[in-house]
């Protein structure tokens, strides 16, 4: 009899543990905890490409939580989160959906930020999705065309190249000039080296010149600044006559002065010009008299 207790004894032991034991599994595989304390957040995606229920989430590579629940919500993806109030968010903390294997498992990773102020974890958080291997492929098939047009270039330049390289007299051609060019820069280099000493000597000459400038400008500098102020003093002062010039120019072409009023007086000028007409007259009557017979003189005298 008592035998038969042990014995039923150790198979309910064996059976509790192994209940236990099924149940830890469960839970572990299904992410379920005794444990209440948990925070909910939601995040929110364009897109989960293939996320579901009980992925990781993680935060800083480690699993703190997982995904309790998703739905569609005004042309984006709602996931609700279960996370360890062991994590502590802050409001600049960012959301991404991330590719575990190259089989397509998913995960939620969270970098938790570096704000002084704590995450609402009763408003919707903007998560991103980064991409994978089906998304590359996507992507890599919207350019399919645009690719095999660049590989069919790049076919043609190819064989382009590969026919000047073919050319004999091309490859003479560039072997002379390399050829020539390694003969200039030997020159160029015997130049140098022959000359290093005329070289240094000139380069010692410019920075003395540069030394005895720099010299003679500060034991001069209160000289220089005073011829400075004596041709800016002469740049106005022919400023001001330039401007008395055009104002005295101004009041002859409106006769405000005498000699406005007698160029531009008009019986003034009629008179000039009708008393140098007579005195032409009168010379060429001279000059005439004087190739003839001389000067005639008519007078009468009382």
């Amino acid at each position: 009899m008592k035998n038969q207790k042990k014995a039923e004894l150790k198979v309910g032991i064996t059976v509790i543990v192994a209940i236990v034991i099924l149940l830890w599994v469960l839970g572990w595989a299904k992410n379920f905890s005794l444990n209440s304390h948990e925070k909910m957040l939601s995040i929110s995606f364009q897109n989960v490409a293939g996320l579901v229920v009980g992925d990781i989430v993680a935060v800083q590579g480690i699993k703190e939580g997982y995904v309790k629940n998703l739905h569609n919500e005004d042309n984006s993806v709602i996931v609700d989160v279960s996370i360890s109030d062991k994590v502590n968010l802050k409001s600049d903390a960012q959301f991404s959906i991330m590719m575990v294997d190259l089989m397509g498992g998913k995960k939620i990773e969270i970098s938790p930020g570096i704000s002084n102020v704590i995450l609402d974890y009763s408003k919707v958080q903007n998560g991103q999705f980064v991409g994978d291997i089906s998304t590359a492929m996507a992507a890599l098939g919207s350019v399919q065309n645009d690719l095999i047009s660049v590989i069919g270039e790049i076919k043609i330049t190819l064989t382009s190249f590969n026919k000047i390289m073919d050319n004999p007299k091309f490859i003479d051609d560039l072997q002379t000039s390399v050829t020539s060019l390694n003969l200039l820069i030997k020159k160029t280099d015997k130049i140098i080296s022959n000359n290093s000493n005329s070289i240094s000597e000139l380069i010692k000459n410019s920075n003395e010149f540069v030394s005895n400038s720099n010299k003679f400008v500060l034991e001069n500098k209160d000289d220089i600044k005073s011829s400075l102020n004596d041709l800016s003093g002469l740049v106005k002062s022919t400023d001001t006559l330039m401007l008395k010039l055009n104002s005295f120019f101004d009041e002859v072409k409106n006769q405000e002065n005498n000699l406005g009023k007698l160029m531009y007086d008009k019986e003034l000028v009629d008179n000039l010009s009708v008393t140098l007409k007579r005195l032409k007259e009168l010379s060429d009557t001279i000059n005439k008299q004087l190739r003839e017979k001389g000067i005639k003189v008519d007078a009468n005298i009382f």
